[in-house]
């Protein structure tokens, strides 16, 4: 649990988001990128911009129409009071209907226009995902062993739904926004230009206070998703290692830990949220002083019979209609931000190094033995700091490599850099005599077969976890598999067999339960070369027993890496390569490394006594 404590924090990129004080790095290239993403739907976007003008334009009118109604209605009880015909309801209804049409025909287009830009936001979304879900499984080992799971999953859902949702909202109301100002501005001139006037003197008041709210917000949206990424990746840690915080009994811990990045997103949200939430209040004070300006001026020109009643009333709606498209324009300068900030994070990530996964003319894994050599190979995790010094070996084609040392001793590094996980810093390896950089990566690793330590099973069915060793195999071949790997009576003991359930962390079966379906998951795979690391570090003696059966079928014909503390189960290996401090220091057979007497005999006479 120090790990992720233990890194600078407030670091850019991905490995930390943007600080909360930052802008978008580069807001322009960013702008730019998302712009070139929703071009692949510009057909869809042209048509939601004319749906979405033609709405307002609709919309716009109403109120004009409005106006006449009262004029009407104003002129005929004018007139009925001075002994005249009164109202003409003929007109009256002719102009109910216009209006009644107008708003029908503006709601009917902007219905269709939210359906297909809700339709194009979540294909933006699905295909963003798409993109970051495909990334993963391309990116180097190196990368999360810098990044946390929840910092990467952020990005794949909550910048991801950020981005989706600003779009959504935004683009539609950048469009209605102008398609208003312009129209309601052309309406108002047509009314009265000396009224129009007075309201717009108000407007630089609001849009200076808009501009200082939008600049001061800017970097609280940012800090925003930046922390909401944090909080993540501690509910990820924590919840996948609770038994360890209570074994511990490190729950204050981490609940201080989380409340202060919690309460670093609690300032940034709030701050965000509030400054944001002004822009309506200061632009409904900067509309209701031209509002007040109208109705003053209105009267006056109402009196001198400069303008109709009907006028004033279809001004007044226009003065609030005007005001309204310049607050959500300027709501709109903050919702850019938060979309640029998250669609930032999300490029970065997919802009991120991948690993290498096909090359030129690469080596064909047909006809391959399973011969493995490794050559003067020098390897560290970091650059400035070397784990394996000069480690060289070969293995025969079926031969049973056991790899023997303490903890720190470079055993597993070797394996990783095996499957090419990683890649060795000088020296190669090679299969059949081909360098394992002259292989596709994934082809590559098609020639393995894994067993590690820490088992790893999904949410799904015993069946399908045994299966995904080979997703094309039979129900026959998968029973074959678990009765290879002895599991097959443990399985048919359980609620439903071979259909059970295994719930999100498999805790509903034990760890050597676990295992075993593991190593019958290897099975099932039938690879050139098998990589058991600690694979029977978690089970019991009798269950070992069992496995080790399994394991000697299972390793006949293959060329096997085992990686073991328990020393007795690679008495029957055909070379065990004993490590120290990243190097060789002993290899040969069991019984040639006792009488040796040296660096192995002490780790074995060390772990009988123990036993004993």
């Amino acid at each position: 649990m120090e790990r992720k404590r233990n890194r600078p924090a407030g670091r850019g990129g991905p490995h930390g988001g943007m600080g909360a004080g930052e802008k978008p790095k580069d807001f322009k290239g960013t702008f730019k990128k998302l712009t070139t993403l929703m071009s692949k739907y510009k057909w869809g976007l042209l048509l939601v911009v004319l749906l979405s003008m033609g709405s307002a334009l609709f919309s716009i009118v109403g109120p004009k129409k409005m106006g006449e109604i009262t004029t009407v209605i104003f002129n005929g009880l004018m007139s009925k009071l001075g002994g005249g015909t009164g109202v003409d309801f003929t007109k009256l209804a002719e102009l109910l209907l216009w209006l009644l049409g107008l708003y029908a025909i503006s709601s009917l287009l902007s219905l269709i226009q939210g359906m297909i830009m809700a339709q194009i936001s979540q294909k933006v979304s699905y295909n963003l995902r798409k993109d970051l879900a495909a990334k993963v499984h391309r990116m180097p080992m190196s990368y999360f062993d810098r990044v946390t799971h929840g910092e990467v999953l952020s990005r794949v859902t909550n910048d991801v739904d950020t981005l989706g949702q600003s779009l959504n909202q935004s683009l539609t109301q950048i469009v209605s926004s102008a398609t208003t100002l312009i129209g309601v501005l052309v309406m108002m001139l047509s009314i009265s230009w000396q009224m129009t006037l007075v309201a717009l003197c108000i407007l630089p008041i609001g849009a200076i206070l808009v501009s200082i709210i939008v600049k001061k917000s800017q970097k609280y949206f940012v800090g925003q998703q930046k922390y909401l990424g944090e909080v993540n990746g501690q509910v990820e840690e924590v919840f996948s290692g609770h038994v360890v915080v209570k074994a511990f009994n490190a729950q204050n811990e981490m609940t201080e830990e989380f409340d202060r990045t919690n309460n670093k997103l609690f300032n940034s949200a709030w701050k965000s949220q509030f400054l944001s939430g002004l822009m309506n209040p200061v632009m409904g004070l900067i509309g209701n002083l031209g509002y007040v300006a109208s109705v003053v001026l209105g009267s006056a020109y109402a009196a001198s019979g400069l303008i109709t009643v009907g006028d004033i009333q279809s001004f007044i709606q226009y003065v609030r209609s005007f005001n309204q498209p310049i607050a959500q324009v300027a709501q709109i300068a903050n919702v850019i931000q938060s979309t640029v900030a998250a669609g930032e994070r999300v490029f970065e990530f997919l802009e991120e190094e991948e690993e290498v996964q096909k090359i030129e003319n690469p080596v064909s894994i047909k006809d391959i033995k399973g011969e493995v050599s490794f050559d003067h190979v020098k390897f560290g995790y970091a650059p400035d700091h070397t784990i394996i010094n000069d480690f060289s070996a070969d293995a025969m084609p079926g031969q049973r490599i056991a790899i023997a040392g303490p903890t720190g001793a470079g055993k597993t590094t070797m394996v990783r850099l095996l499957m090419r996980f990683y890649d060795v810093t000088d020296g190669s390896i090679k299969v059949d005599g081909h360098d394992i950089r002259d292989f596709d990566r994934n082809e590559l690793r098609l020639l393995f077969g894994m067993v590690l330590q820490d088992t790893w099973l999904f949410n799904g069915t015993i069946e399908e976890n045994i299966r995904y060793g080979r997703l094309d195999a039979t129900d026959e071949e998968v029973v074959k598999a678990a009765r290879a790997a002895h599991a097959h009576h443990f399985i048919k003991t359980q609620p439903n067999g071979y259909q059970m359930e295994l719930n999100e962390e498999s805790s509903n079966i034990s760890q050597g339960q676990k295992q075993l379906l593991t190593i019958a998951r290897a099975i099932l795979a039938d690879p050139k070369i098998m990589i058991l690391d600690e694979a029977t570090s978690s089970v019991d003696t009798r269950t070992e027993a069992l496995i080790q059966k399994g394991m000697n079928e299972l390793m006949k014909g293959r060329t096997s890496f085992i990686i073991a503390h328990r020393l007795s189960t690679i008495r029957d290996a055909d070379l065990i390569l004993v490590m120290k401090d990243g190097d060789i220091v002993e290899q040969g057979k069991h019984e040639e490394l006792l009488a040796r007497g040296g660096f192995y005999k002490e780790l074995y006479q060390a772990q009988f006594e123990k036993s004993a």
